[in-house]
């Protein structure tokens, strides 16, 4: 990546979450998914993986929730249209190394195209996939830019909130007390 956009990253994390490549406004501004329509970290914060919506300039502190960010491919691009099979190419092995090193117990891909590149297959589902990698349980996900017009908000949400209700199962949110519910210790409003 730029020299200033580092990958938020310490050994044992609980979810990395993987992005292709970063964007050039990320890496001109040293904080990842900062882009006005990148739903990314809305959309943790509603899936409760933070307890509350960081901002991109906050992203270090997705490590006090044991998760971090990294990006497959380190040349930064408008979008991920501007990469070739040559850049996939050139990133498996530095990125699988990366995995060894910091082992991470779920690599969240934010996206099929950059899981698919780097295990060769052509189908790729949304979700858990079956085979390890570098000791890593892969899971892809939507990719939460504002680009990708075929996800909602809320369909981001309920994919996201799948992968956190499997890695972090003690944290799910308790449910909301439906609408207008009388609150403990106040007397029913009339």
């Amino acid at each position: 990546m730029n020299a200033d956009l580092s990958d938020i990253i310490a050994p044992g994390l609980t979810v990395l979450f993987c992005g292709i490549n970063p964007g050039l406004q990320a890496a001109a501004t040293g904080h990842h998914f900062v882009g006005h329509s990148n739903r990314f970290w809305p959309v943790l914060h509603r899936a409760g993986f933070t307890p509350t919506l960081f901002t991109a300039d906050e992203g270090r502190q997705l490590l006090d929730v044991a998760c971090g960010i990294t990006a497959v491919v380190r040349r930064p691009t408008a979008g991920a249209d501007g990469l070739t099979a040559e850049d996939f190419a050139a990133a498996a092995e530095p990125f699988g190394a990366m995995l060894d090193a910091y082992r991470p117990r779920y690599i969240a891909f934010l996206g099929k195209p950059a899981y698919a590149a780097l295990t060769g297959q052509r189908h790729v589902a949304w979700g858990r996939q079956p085979d390890d990698m570098h000791g890593c349980t892969p899971w892809v996900l939507p990719n939460p830019s504002g680009r990708n017009l075929a996800f909602s908000m809320d369909a981001l949400v309920t994919a996201y909130t799948a992968l956190r209700e499997v890695a972090f199962p003690a944290t799910a949110p308790r449910a909301l007390p439906p609408r207008g519910a009388r609150k403990a210790g106040r007397p029913p409003a009339r």
